[in-house]
């Protein structure tokens, strides 16, 4: 059992409250697990999966500003840039914002990285923009229902008065109500890579990520449910919120892998609506 594994055992077993808070992550995403996140994810692959699904939406609506609010190791921004959008790349993590420099500069692109806590978000990320991306299950790190409306009012705030949230989650619901059963065929698409959760209650999901190395790793995340991060949006303001799972606009509650929410914030005199 490595060092990492033996630490993260320990402070789940002696201070299980201490991983169900909101900076927790920042200890998680050590050196060690930034350097292998791109095993897990497999660009090429990811990409093949999702196509050209996040670039068509923000084209649709002439989006041309971004702001990637969780870079990661930066997939998304430069799967942006090279598509022609002005991307501003932000994450709470050091490791991964400077994993994500690194690479975009393995592309040909210097990104324009941010530092920042989504909580207050605008207070280090200035200006506005036509769409706010959050993807990868990142908001499933906020463990604080306070943390997660001021996030998604900080989201609100920077984006111009018609632009777009981007949000995704892993399908909590068929987790909590069904147990576990993962595809692995949009998101975590790399080989002898597994991704599966440890422990599950309806206020901490604990997932396991074991290499092929022997290493392991592990995550600390809110379970989301679908309804309850759809009403929190309409609750902050977004007027039009459409959810489709694993890129497909019709599917079965148990059936996706992942989540996909599109919240527009807009002002018009239409009635304001939750899509389905």
């Amino acid at each position: 059992m490595d060092t990492n594994t033996k630490k993260n055992q320990q402070d789940f077993g002696k201070n299980p409250q201490s991983i169900r808070r909101t900076d927790h992550y920042k200890a998680e995403y050590v050196h060690s697990f930034v350097e292998k996140w791109d095993e897990l994810i497999d660009w090429d692959a990811r990409a093949s999966s999702e196509g050209e699904f996040f670039i068509e939406e923000l084209r649709r609506r002439g989006a041309r500003k971004i702001l990637d609010v969780a870079t990661g190791t930066g997939f998304h921004s430069i799967r942006l840039l090279k598509a022609g959008f002005e991307v501003v790349s932000a994450d709470g993590s050091p490791e991964m914002l400077a994993k994500a420099f690194a690479t975009g500069r393995e592309h040909g692109f210097i990104l324009r990285t941010v530092q920042a806590d989504w909580r207050w978000l605008n207070r280090d990320v200035h200006g506005k923009f036509d769409a706010v991306i959050c993807l990868g299950n990142s908001f499933t790190h906020l463990f604080n229902e306070h943390d997660r409306r001021k996030a998604l009012a900080e989201f609100y705030a920077v984006l111009r008065h018609d632009g777009i949230l981007v949000l995704d989650q892993r399908n909590y619901d068929a987790i909590l109500d069904e147990g576990f059963k993962s595809k692995h065929t949009y998101y975590y698409c790399g080989e002898n890579v597994r991704a599966e959760p440890e422990y599950v209650d309806e206020g901490l999901a604990r997932f396991r990520y074991e290499f092929n190395d022997g290493s392991n790793f592990h995550l600390n995340m809110f379970p989301l449910r679908k309804d309850y991060t759809r009403r929190l949006m309409f609750e902050v303001g977004f007027q039009t919120i459409r959810t489709i799972g694993d890129f497909e606009e019709t599917y079965h509650q148990a059936d996706p892998d992942f989540f996909i929410h599109l919240a527009e914030k807009r002002y018009g005199n239409e009635p304001e609506k939750i899509a389905r």
